[in-house]
């Protein structure tokens, strides 16, 4: 349970990316948004203050990608690549990201 505890800024926004898969109405993906920015932008900070410079550029990239303030406009086939990517990341960080 610590485990889970401790991984949540990263599983929050997996579960999301997982669930972007489907098809649901528009403000789920503003809500995707939302959720993948503030969780990339908060494990960017964490990133940060844990000198794992590698994961600072992947999270921040991860989070200006889904900026909800100043939105990229794809195609829902581009975006799901993005999403894809987004979601490996996300799940490679919970296996080889150093815990403090």
């Amino acid at each position: 349970m610590k485990k889970l505890k401790n991984n949540w800024p990263a599983l929050i926004p997996i579960i999301f990316l997982v669930l972007s898969f489907g098809s649901w109405p528009y403000a789920f993906y503003q809500a995707l948004r939302w959720v993948v920015c503030l969780s990339a932008g908060y494990l960017t900070y964490k990133s940060y203050g844990q000198k794992e410079t590698s994961w600072v550029v992947i999270f921040a990239i991860i989070a200006i990608l889904f900026n909800p303030i100043v939105p990229f406009y794809m195609t829902k086939g581009t975006w799901q690549f993005f999403d894809l990517i987004a979601l490996s990341l996300l799940i490679v960080s919970l296996f080889i990201k150093k815990k403090n």
